[in-house]
């Protein structure tokens, strides 16, 4: 079964990665996909 939910120290490194990607202009939905997170609906 798949994990449902991320670790803090999980959480951080993603974060770090998106920020990188963010400064090197790919868009937000590429970003999830990179990271393996889902975006929120709205």
């Amino acid at each position: 079964m798949p994990q449902k939910r991320h670790t803090v120290d999980q959480i951080v490194v993603k974060l770090r990665k998106a920020d990188v990607k963010l400064g090197k202009g790919k868009k937000v939905p590429e970003i999830c996909k990179l990271l393996e997170v889902v975006t929120q609906s709205p």
